[in-house]
C-alpha cells in the first residue's frame, strides 16, 4: 500500500545555506486564517548532530547586508560571536604600482561585513529551524522526479515517497536537480582557475583588515578570521593546483609568501588545504511552472569579489518580503479572507525574476570583469589596473559606489 502524498505550501530542494535561510525566512509567515506556512525541506545529507556535507571547511565573506538580515531572522545572534569584523579592505596589484583601501568609517557602519566559517553559519541557521513546528525536513532524501500540475508541483524520492506543493524552491545548488528537471538550460564559463582554501596563522595580527591581491594567475583574498587566523582563498590556474597542493607546509607558506607579499609578516601555520574549480554559471530563467530558483541553483560565481552567498542571500530576502507582502495584501482583501494563498502563482514569480533580473546582471558583470581584468599579464590591461586603483583609491563617489555593492546594499 502506498503512503499518502504529504502536501505543503512550499517545497525546498536542499538544506545549505540558501535553502536554510529561505525556509527560515518562510518559516515566519502566515496565511490569512492564521496558520503558518507548511515547509518541507529535502536534503541528499542526513541532518541530525551532524550539518550537511554542503557545510564545508569553507569560509564566507557575509556582507554589511547579509549580516543585518540574518540578525531580522534571529540567527545573528547565535553566530555573530564565531564571526569576525572587517573593519576595511586593502586592494593590490603584485608587482605594480596602484592600491586601493575602503574603510568602514568612511561609510558609518561598524563592519564592511564579517568572516564566518560554513558550519558555523549553518549551525545558526539550522538551530532555529529545527525548532520550527511548520518545517519538516527529508533527509537524507534524493530527488528522482519532479511533476509539474496546473495546480501543484509533486516531488518523488528514490524511497518511492512522494510530496505535492503549491510552489517548488531549487536551493540545490550549481547542479541543481531542479533546474535540470525543468530542463532550464544554463550557460557555463570554465575560468580555467582553482581555488586553493586553507586557515593561516599569519605573523602579524590582521585587526579586522581583509586582503585582495591580484596576480598574473589570480586574486589571493586573505580575510580575517577569530584567534588571530585568516581564511585564504588563492586562485592559480588550473596546471599550478597539483605542484601546489603537494607542497609541504613550509614550502606552501613560503610560495604563497612570494605572491601575497609580506603584508601580514610570515605565515607561521597552515590549516588543511581544499582546492574548487572556478566556473561561472548562469541559469537562462529564473523561474518555472511553480518553482524558482535560489542562490546557486541561478547563479555560481567566482569569488574574486566575495559575492555569491550575498548575491543568493538577497534572492532569499527578496521572495520572503515579495510573499510577506502578498499575504498582507490577501489578509486585507475581504473577498480572500479565510483562503490559502497560492504561492506558486506565476505573477508572483514573475515579479521576483523580474525584481531580481538587475542585480544578477550587475553582480555577475562586475565578478566576470574583474576575473578577466585582474587574471593576466597583458601589458595594457596591467598598466590600466594599476592606474584604475589608484583612481579608485582617491575618487570617493566610484569608491563609494563600489563599497554599497560590497556591502550588499540593495538599490531602492
Amino acid at each position: 500500500m502506498s503512503k499518502k502524498i504529504q502536501h505543503f505550501d512550499v517545497i525546498i530542494s536542499g538544506a545549505g545555506l540558501a535553502g536554510a535561510s529561505m525556509a527560515l525566512a518562510l518559516s515566519k509567515l502566515t496565511h490569512s486564517d492564521g496558520t503558518p506556512l507548511s515547509i518541507a525541506v529535502v536534503e541528499a545529507f542526513a541532518i541530525n548532530d551532524d550539518l550537511p556535507k554542503s557545510y564545508d571547511a569553507r569560509v564566507i565573506a557575509l556582507s554589511h547586508g547579509s549580516a543585518t538580515y540574518l540578525n531580522e531572522l534571529a540567527a545573528w545572534q547565535t553566530l555573530k560571536s564565531d564571526a569576525m569584523a572587517i573593519r576595511d579592505i586593502h586592494i593590490s596589484d603584485r608587482g605594480h604600482y596602484g592600491k586601493a583601501r575602503m574603510r568602514a568609517s568612511d561609510y558609518d557602519v561598524s563592519a564592511l561585513g564579517y568572516v564566518a566559517e560554513l558550519q558555523a553559519i549553518g549551525n545558526s541557521l539550522l538551530k532555529p529551524l529545527k525548532q520550527c513546528s511548520n518545517v519538516q525536513f527529508f533527509a537524507p532524501q534524493t530527488i528522482t522526479d519532479i511533476v509539474w500540475q496546473q495546480q501543484s508541483v509533486n516531488v518523488s524520492f528514490a524511497s518511492a515517497e512522494q510530496l505535492k506543493g503549491s510552489l517548488l524552491l531549487g536551493c540545490d545548488g550549481g547542479q541543481s536537480v531542479c533546474r535540470a528537471q525543468a530542463k532550464i538550460t544554463s550557460s557555463t564559463d570554465d575560468y580555467q582557475q582553482v581555488a586553493i582554501i586553507a586557515n593561516v596563522t599569519p605573523e602579524k595580527a590582521h585587526n579586522g583588515r581583509a586582503f585582495e591581491r591580484f596576480t598574473e594567475y589570480g586574486p589571493i583574498a586573505m580575510l580575517p578570521m577569530t584567534e588571530g587566523r585568516c581564511s585564504l582563498v588563492w586562485t592559480v590556474a588550473t596546471e599550478q593546483v597539483e605542484q601546489i597542493l603537494a607542497l609541504n607546509d613550509a614550502d606552501f607558506a613560503e610560495q604563497l609568501a612570494q605572491e601575497f607579499g609580506h603584508w601580514l609578516g610570515s605565515i607561521d601555520s597552515v590549516g588543511k588545504r581544499f582546492s574548487f574549480p572556478l566556473k561561472l554559471i548562469k541559469a537562462e530563467e529564473q523561474i518555472h511552472h511553480r518553482m524558482a530558483l535560489i542562490g546557486n541553483a541561478s547563479h555560481t560565481l567566482h569569488p574574486i569579489a566575495g559575492q555569491g552567498f550575498n548575491l543568493g542571500m538577497r534572492d532569499v530576502q527578496v521572495l520572503a518580503q515579495m510573499f510577506e507582502q502578498a499575504l498582507k495584501d490577501a489578509n486585507n482583501n475581504p473577498e480572500k479572507l479565510g483562503l490559502k494563498l497560492d504561492l506558486g502563482e506565476h505573477q508572483l514569480l514573475r515579479q521576483y525574476a523580474d525584481n531580481r533580473a538587475t542585480d544578477h546582471q550587475q553582480v555577475i558583470a562586475l565578478t566576470d570583469s574583474l576575473v578577466h581584468l585582474f587574471s593576466n599579464n597583458y601589458l595594457p590591461l596591467v598598466v590600466g589596473r594599476g592606474v584604475g586603483l589608484k583612481v579608485l583609491n582617491y575618487l570617493s563617489p566610484l569608491k563609494a559606489a563600489l563599497a554599497q555593492k560590497t556591502m550588499g546594499h540593495r538599490s531602492k
